[in-house]
C-alpha cells in the first residue's frame, strides 16, 4: 500500500487532504501539535476510509523536528511516495506590536520546517518511479498584506522555494506542486480576532476545505506546478500584477487592519 505523509493534518485543509488520500486508498501518517485533533482525525479516517493512519504530536518549529519525523516514518520509507508540507500559521496584527519571537515562530514552521522537510524527504522520493512534494502557499503570497505581513512574506517564500525546487527536479520522478489557497472556511478570521467586516469578506469567497482538497490532490496527481482552487483566487492571483503595488497594499491593509487593542492579538493557524 502507498503511504503519504501530511502535516498539519488536525484540521482545515490538512484534513481535508488527508481524507481525499486515503479515499484513494493510501495509508497516512499525520503530523500536527494539535494531539487530541490529529488523534480525532485519524479515528475519522481509520473509520471512513479503512486504511492505516498513523499519528505524530510535534511542534514542527523544533530545530530537529525533520530529523524527528524521518526516524518516525522509516518504517514506511519504501512506501511513502506522497509529502504533504500543510502545517502553518499566521499572526493578524501590527509588526512593533507582536512579540518578535512569535514572529521568528511563523519563520520557523512556514519556513525552516517546509525546507527541511523537503530536503529531508526528496532522496525518499527519489527511490519511486514516480512520486509527489506538495506544498502548501496561499493567495497572499501574490502581494504585500499589511497586518499579516510576516504570514504573507513567508508564503512568498514557499512559491519562490517551491517553483524554484520543481526545477531542480523537472528531470527527476519527483513531481513538486505548490497549493495557492485563498479564503478558506478553516474558521481563521475568527481565532485571528479579526473584525466583523473582514470575516464578512470572508465568508463571501470562502471554499470549503474539502472542495480545496479535492482540487489539490487531483492538480497534484496531474503534475501541476502552481494548483489555484477557484476562479476568484486565480484572479486574485492576476490582478495584483496590473495595479501600482501601493494600491493593493491599501486594499489588502483595509481588510486586515485590526480593529483590537494589541494585548488581544494571537497566534492562530493559518487558513492557508
Amino acid at each position: 500500500m502507498p503511504y503519504a505523509l501530511v502535516t498539519g493534518a488536525a484540521k482545515g485543509i490538512g484534513k481535508a487532504i488527508a481524507a481525499e488520500l486515503a479515499a484513494k486508498n493510501y495509508g497516512l501518517l499525520l503530523v500536527d501539535l494539535d494531539a487530541h485533533g490529529v488523534n480525532t482525525t485519524a479515528a475519522e479516517l481509520i473509520v471512513t476510509y479503512k486504511v492505516p493512519v498513523q499519528v505524530l504530536h510535534l511542534d514542527l518549529s523544533k530545530p530537529d523536528a525533520a530529523e524527528q519525523v524521518k526516524v518516525w516514518t522509516a518504517d514506511h520509507h519504501r512506501e511513502l511516495s506522497v509529502v504533504v508540507n500543510n502545517a502553518g500559521y499566521g499572526l493578524n496584527g501590527r509588526f512593533e506590536e507582536l512579540s518578535v519571537r512569535d514572529q521568528l515562530n511563523i519563520i520557523d514552521v512556514n519556513i525552516r520546517a517546509q525546507v527541511a522537510i523537503s530536503h529531508t524527504f526528496i532522496p525518499i522520493l527519489r527511490s519511486f518511479p514516480r512520486s509527489y512534494l506538495l506544498n502548501v502557499g496561499s493567495t497572499t503570497a501574490f502581494q504585500t498584506v499589511p497586518f499579516l505581513n510576516i504570514y504573507a512574506a513567508s508564503k512568498a517564500f514557499v512559491l519562490s522555494f517551491t517553483r524554484g525546487l520543481r526545477f531542480e527536479l523537472r528531470q527527476s520522478p519527483v513531481s513538486v506542486s505548490c497549493l495557492i489557497p485563498g479564503s478558506t472556511d478553516t474558521d481563521f478570521v475568527n481565532r485571528a480576532g479579526m473584525g466583523l467586516k473582514t470575516l464578512r469578506i470572508a465568508e463571501r469567497f470562502n471554499m470549503t476545505p474539502e472542495k480545496v482538497a479535492k482540487i489539490a490532490v487531483k492538480g497534484l496527481f496531474a503534475g501541476k506546478a502552481e494548483i489555484i482552487p477557484g476562479f476568484t483566487n486565480r484572479l486574485n492571483g492576476l490582478l495584483p500584477k496590473f495595479f501600482p503595488k501601493i494600491f493593493v497594499e491599501k486594499i489588502a491593509a483595509g481588510i486586515y487592519e485590526p480593529a483590537q487593542l494589541s494585548s488581544d492579538l494571537q497566534a492562530v493557524p493559518a487558513a492557508t
